[in-house]
């Protein structure tokens, strides 16, 4: 099979919008590659080691990719991709000067590829995600996320995503119910689920996603603590109000942790609805925050009765933990 790709040269800060922008014109995959370069600040606290570069993409630069099936309307997907694109100066964020390119390629080219890029990560003392494709012999207490992220998800490394791993890490103490919204993969929720969390609801407005996060809970053999629902945000909620409809969930409302790592803008739109299913001193884990937005966001959380506890910062990323009163 043919597809149609599409290349977007930009910076790392715009990686997150613009790969979200891809998404929602239709791409049946992403790609992203950031610089390679050894001056960029690396984590070593857990042993990680880096002997040369990963490639020549220039240092706070980024190439994305987006794969279109055969017979898509391209010159439309690249028109309406540089609006949007444009649309982010208004946000402040700095996209570089972006150039496009449009090419055809085999999905043999690109399906599997990226693979070869993708070996086990320790995120935290205690979490690393491990493809599942490759060999790996865990230590004393670590816990494994098998993981297999499709064609249209993250393998997790990013930092929004690590940021809301080594956060659930801290947050989980065992007991809890979860909700997850976007979960994209399901990696936050087979981690809450593996740390301890009692049960996690994993929502997603995409159904592909919705696919890969049941296949990765059923590769980690975490069927029975993780639900996972096509939902637009926490609209499943309302949908399932009965006993018999809540059972379905596998959470009881209110519960006592809700994560999400999606844009702030979305962030923004159900504030007060996360509010409202959290338990009295419930915690609200929030990531996919640009420090460009973090102000806003958490004007949002306070005005809606959070109180923000603490923020972590990777890269040019916050995740912000906020508690209800």
């Amino acid at each position: 099979m043919r597809w149609h790709e599409i290349t977007v040269h930009t910076t790392e800060e715009a990686i997150e919008m613009i790969s979200n922008f891809i998404h929602e014109l239709g791409a049946g995959g992403v790609s992203i590659e950031e610089s390679g370069t050894l001056n960029k600040p690396r984590d070593t606290s857990l042993g990680q080691w880096y002997e040369t570069p990963l490639n020549d993409i220039p240092e706070g630069r980024a190439v994305i990719k987006g794969y279109f099936s055969e017979g898509t309307d391209m010159d439309r997907i690249l028109n309406d991709l540089k609006a949007s694109v444009n649309q982010l100066a208004e946000y402040d964020i700095d996209t570089g000067n972006p150039a496009y390119e449009l090419k055809d390629v085999d999905d043999e080219d690109w399906a599997n590829a990226w693979k070869q890029y993708f070996k086990p990560l320790r995120i935290t003392d205690k979490l690393t995600i491990k493809p599942t494709w490759e060999d790996y012999t865990p230590g004393p207490e670590e816990v494994i996320i098998e993981l297999d992220p499709g064609m249209a998800f993250g393998t997790g490394t990013h930092a929004t995503t690590s940021l809301c791993l080594r956060t659930l890490q801290e947050e989980i103490k065992g007991g809890e119910e979860v909700i997850d919204v976007g979960t994209g993969s399901g990696v936050l929720a087979i981690a809450a689920a593996k740390l301890g969390a009692k049960h996690v609801l994993a929502l997603d407005l995409d159904p592909v996603a919705v696919s890969s996060a049941t296949e990765n809970v059923q590769l980690n053999g975490m069927e029975e603590q993780i639900t996972v629902k096509l939902s637009d945000l926490l609209q499943v909620l309302g949908e399932n109000e009965t006993e018999a409809g809540a059972s379905a969930l596998g959470v009881k409302l209110p519960v006592k942790v809700v994560v999400a790592n999606i844009l702030a803008e979305i962030i923004l739109l159900f504030v007060k609805d996360v509010y409202d299913v959290l338990a009295p001193g419930g915690t609200y884990i929030v990531s996919g925050v640009i420090k460009a937005k973090q102000e806003q966001v958490e004007q949002g959380l306070t005005s809606a009765g959070f109180t923000i506890s603490r923020v972590n910062e990777d890269q040019d990323w916050v995740v912000i933990v906020a508690q209800k009163g």
